[in-house]
C-alpha cells in the first residue's frame, strides 16, 4: 500500500503489458472459441493466507487446485485473468516426457535420475488427462503427437531414440515412422520420417486452463484478475503488494514464466522470455484438409525453432512458427507464420488466416524447467521451454506436494542444474537473440 503505480513507460517494457491490452485475450483462434467461465475481482484490501500464487497459468492454476483439494487457504493473483498468458496462447501439445531427449539425460545425469525424470514426464501427461476427466472440462483433448524429421541423420536419431523408450522404458505406446508411414499422415514432402507417441495428446489449451481455474474456485481458491503484483517483501510471512491491495502469506508461489520481468532477479537469472507465433487459417473443406494431416493428431518438427501444427474442431489448420527475442511482436505476424507454413504446405499458398497471435513463453539455458525453493517460504517454478502443457501443470502439483511435506518429485526437479543466462540487464536478450539467430540461420541452411 502507498507505493505509486507503475508508469507507462514501465508498463510498455514489461512483456505483461508490450503486446497486450490490460484484462483482455489475445485475437486467437482459442479466445473466439472459449467456454463460458467466471471472471474474477480485482484485489483491492488486505488478507492473508496460506498460499500466495502470482501467476494463473498452468503452473499457479494446477497448484492452487491441488493445494486446495488438500484443505490449504490459497490466494491467486494475476496481472490480467487466469490463461491469459502462454497457457492460453500455446499449441495444446500435452507431449512425451522432457523437453530433452532421454538419450541425453542418461547422459548428463546418470541412468538412475534419468529414469525418475522419464517418469515424471509421464506422470505430467497422465495428469492432465486426468485433470480433464475428474474436473469435467471440455477442452477437446485427444491422443497423437507425431515427431516429424527432415533429414536422414535426423531420421536415425529419432529411431534410436524410439528403440530405447520401447525397449528400455516400456514404452509400447511410441512407433517409429519411415518416408511412407509419415507422408500418408502428414501431406508434405518435407518430412521423410519420424516417430508417432499414442500416449501423448493435445487440447485446446485456454479451455483447459479456465477449467482448472474454475475447479479452483469451487473448491475455495480466491482468484484475482487484474491484480498485478509489484513488490514482494520477504520473510517468515511474505508480502505480497499490488496496486490497491497486499497479501500476507505463509508461503509463496512465483508462477510467471516468461511474464516475470523484474519481480525476482534469482528467478530472471535463470530463466529469459522468447516470444512465439501461431495462426489459424480459414475453415479448410474436406479436400485440403485431408491433404494435411490424414489423422487428427499433432504435429511437432525437428527444426531448432519448431514448427508444430494440428487440426481445429472446425477444421482449421492451427499452424505455430516463427520466434522474435524482444519485448514487441513483429509487425506482420502473419507473414510471420506463413513463411514456415508454405514451406511445408505450399498446398496452402491461397489460404487465408483468420486469426494470428503471439505469446511469450521462458526458456532454460539446458531446456529443463526450473524449480526452486528460493528461501524458508518462496518457490518457483518456470522455463518449461516450449513443452509447458503437460510439465507446467505437474510443477504445481510438485510445489504443492513439497509444501505438503511430500518432496520426492520436488527433490529430483529441484537437482537439475540451471545454468544462468550469460550477460547482465540490456544485454542479456542481445544475446540470446544473437544465439537464436544462429541456430535459426542452421535452419535454414538445413544443417
Amino acid at each position: 500500500m502507498g507505493k505509486r503505480a507503475p508508469s507507462l513507460k514501465c508498463l510498455k517494457m514489461n512483456l505483461l503489458f508490450s503486446n497486450d491490452k490490460q484484462g483482455q485475450l489475445p485475437n486467437s483462434w482459442y479466445a473466439a472459441s472459449v467456454n463460458q467461465h467466471k471472471r474474477y475481482k480485482t484485489l483491492q484490501t488486505r488478507i492473508r493466507t496460506d498460499v500466495c500464487i502470482i501467476g494463473g497459468g498452468f503452473t499457479g492454476l494446477s497448484a492452487a487446485l491441488h493445494l486446495a483439494t488438500a484443505g490449504v487457504k490459497v490466494v491467486l493473483l494475476d496481472a490480467h485473468r487466469p490463461g491469459w498468458g502462454a497457457s492460453g496462447r500455446n499449441g495444446g501439445q500435452v507431449a512425451n516426457g522432457q523437453r530433452v531427449e532421454q538419450g541425453r539425460l542418461e547422459k548428463e545425469y546418470g541412468e538412475l535420475a534419468a529414469r525418475s525424470l522419464w517418469q515424471i514426464g509421464q506422470d505430467a501427461k497422465e495428469l492432465v488427462g486426468s485433470l480433464v476427466s475428474k474436473y469435467s472440462i471440455n477442452c477437446d483433448f485427444k491422443p497423437g503427437i507425431v515427431h516429424a524429421c527432415f533429414s536422414e541423420a535426423e531420421v536415425k536419431e529419432e529411431l534410436k531414440n524410439t528403440a530405447n523408450l520401447q525397449k528400455n522404458y516400456g514404452h509400447s505406446d511410441i512407433h517409429s515412422l519411415d518416408k511412407t508411414q509419415i507422408q500418408n499422415i502428414i501431406g508434405s514432402k518435407s518430412y521423410i520420417g519420424g516417430s508417432i507417441d499414442w500416449r501423448s495428446a493435445h487440447l485446446h489449451p485456454l479451455n483447459f486452463a479456465l477449467g482448472l481455474a474454475d475447479s479452483a474456485s469451487d473448491l475455495g481458491v480466491e482468484i484475482f484478475e487484474n491484480s498485478l503484483v509489484d513488490k514482494i517483501a520477504y520473510g517468515n510471512k511474505n508480502i505480497i503488494h499490488t496496486k490497491h491491495g497486499q497479501v500476507e502469506a505463509n508461503y509463496t508461489i512465483i508462477a510467471c514464466n516468461g511474464y516475470l520481468g523484474n519481480l525476482n532477479k534469482e528467478i530472471s537469472k535463470k530463466v529469459m522470455p522468447i516470444n512465439n507465433f501461431i495462426a489459424a487459417t480459414e475453415v479448410l473443406n474436406d479436400s485440403l484438409k485431408k491433404s494435411i494431416l490424414m489423422k487428427d493428431i499433432a504435429v511437432a518438427d525437428s527444426k531448432f525453432v519448431v514448427n508444430y501444427f494440428r487440426l481445429s474442431r472446425d477444421n482449421r489448420l492451427l499452424f505455430g512458427g516463427g520466434e522474435s527475442y524482444g519485448y514487441k511482436f513483429p509487425k506482420n505476424l502473419e507473414a510471420t507464420v506463413r513463411k514456415p507454413m508454405l514451406r511445408i504446405f505450399p498446398q496452402l499458398k491461397s489460404i487465408k488466416f483468420d486469426y494470428t497471435w503471439g505469446g511469450t513463453l521462458a526458456i532454460t539455458m539446458g531446456r529443463m524447467p526450473y524449480l526452486s525453493r528460493l528461501n524458508n517460504s518462496t518457490y518457483s517454478a518456470s522455463g518449461y521451454s516450449g513443452s509447458g502443457v503437460a510439465m507446467a501443470t505437474m510443477a504445481g502439483k510438485i510445489l504443492c506436494e513439497d509444501i505438503l511435506g511430500e518432496n520426492g518429485r520436488f527433490k529430483t526437479m529441484s537437482s537439475i542444474i540451471t545454468p544462468n543466462f550469460p550477460g547482465r540487464g540490456a544485454l542479456r536478450s542481445p544475446l540470446l537473440a544473437l544465439a537464436m539467430t544462429w541456430y535459426k540461420m542452421r535452419d535454414e541452411l538445413g544443417f
